[in-house]
């Protein structure tokens, strides 16, 4: 078997997304586009690494990290880093600031030196060449440490996978053994006795306690499984309708081409594993076909609709001018219908209303319209629907109706 694997948490997830977009990115080495979200991730870790610095013993002040992080964030452009627009980047860096503020609230008159910051660890174990990096690592006294994740997302869930590769890695590693004996020169092996994963955003810590020895022995079966596929060259694809949508190698991959990618050279007949016989059977390229007839039916819908719109604008905005309620082509004829809208735009004081009336569980649901229902429900009587009313604001709008002519 073939040693030394380069394999990391990351490697891990993107196989078990989908085998086929492993070997794109790292069979091939074909580079993912930029995603803003990577590059926002990236800056936030960048700035809490300087912060936390070992090295420097005297913590930066505010101005000072809000400083290096304008340096970093310039030192690319809104595209590179994946962004739509300059805007849409100028956001995500006000963002950033905004996230430095409440940080430096929150902690800025108590900041404590880790045990090290952004340690990338390369480890080799059982085949494997691991590579991790360990955003923060706190020591807590006994050979025990707590390892932090930041994360930048909209929401943080426990990622078990990831937490297990944490704890192994640390246990694991001579260079955090090290670290930890300049601190207690007795201690022979490292325990880790927390993990969490610090939400920037919200500024709220979420902490997970270790993993037992049976989840670590499960967890490094379900590795060195993933590895020996990698070695042995399964590579399957594994569509899935919103994983594909936003694949950036959605046009090269055989699911859609009904070829195998060989690299810039060429392509080839064969797909799945690199045998006829083993390939997992993938769309022909008929199948292709038939997707670029329903984009085309797609765009040309949209477009019908647009058109329809705007006509529509037109047609009731001439019959408003002359005060026509209906009029007539040579094959169709239009009637504007006026309605009256009612909406509750006071959703607090309506729910209290809808509670106090004992109406509430009649909307299953409170939307405006279940609650404008309650209005011609029979069964409410006439002082509520009343007070309800008095809660609502009402609006005239017109629309058209076209039907073709008798």
């Amino acid at each position: 078997m073939a040693k030394g694997l380069s394999f990391s948490y990351s490697k891990m997830g993107m196989y078990k997304e989908c085998p086929q977009k492993y070997k794109f990115r790292y069979v091939h080495m074909l580079p993912e586009q930029p995603k803003y979200y990577f590059a926002f991730g990236s800056a936030m870790h960048e700035v809490m690494e300087y912060i936390y610095d070992p090295k420097n013993p005297i913590f930066p002040t505010l101005q000072q990290a809000l400083a290096f992080f304008k340096k970093h964030w310039d030192a690319t452009s809104f595209d590179q880093k994946g962004y739509a627009s300059m805007e849409k980047e100028a956001a995500g860096f006000e963002e950033g600031c905004q996230i430095l503020r409440a940080y430096y609230d929150k902690y800025g008159a108590n900041l404590v030196h880790p045990l090290s910051v952004e340690m990338k660890s390369t480890l080799d174990m059982d085949g494997l060449s691991l590579i991790s990096i360990l955003d923060r690592i706190d020591y807590l006294g006994d050979g025990c440490v707590k390892i932090l994740d930041y994360k930048t997302g909209k929401t943080v869930q426990r990622e078990p996978d990831q937490l297990m590769m944490y704890q192994k890695v640390a246990e694991a590693s001579p260079m955090v053994l090290k670290l930890v004996q300049t601190i207690d020169p007795a201690i022979k092996t490292v325990r880790v006795e927390q993990m969490s994963f610090y939400h920037l955003p919200t500024q709220q810590e979420l902490l997970f306690e270790r993993s037992s020895d049976k989840e670590m022995y499960e967890f490094w079966q379900r590795v060195l499984g993933v590895a020996d596929n990698i070695r042995a060259g399964k590579f399957a694809p594994d569509p899935d309708e919103n994983k594909c949508r936003w694949c950036d190698y959605r046009n090269i991959c055989p699911v859609f081409t009904g070829k195998e990618y060989e690299g810039p050279g060429g392509w080839g007949a064969k797909t799945g594993t690199g045998t006829a016989s083993s390939a997992k059977p993938t769309v022909s390229a008929v199948a292709k076909t038939t997707e670029e007839i329903l984009s085309e039916k797609i765009d040309r819908l949209g477009s019908m609709q647009q058109e329809e719109k705007k006509l529509k604008t037109e047609i009731m905005s001439l019959m408003k001018e002359l005060k026509f309620k209906r009029h007539f082509g040579s094959k169709f004829e239009a009637e504007l219908i006026d309605t009256q809208k009612i909406e509750f735009k006071d959703q607090e004081k309506t729910m209290a209303l809808l509670r106090r009336l004992q109406l509430l569980s009649k909307t299953l649901v409170p939307t405006q319209s279940s609650i404008r229902a309650l209005l011609n429900d029979p069964t409410v009587e006439e002082p509520a629907k009343k007070q309800l009313r008095e809660l609502a604001t009402e609006n005239n709008i017109s629309d058209l109706e076209i039907k073709e002519v008798s």
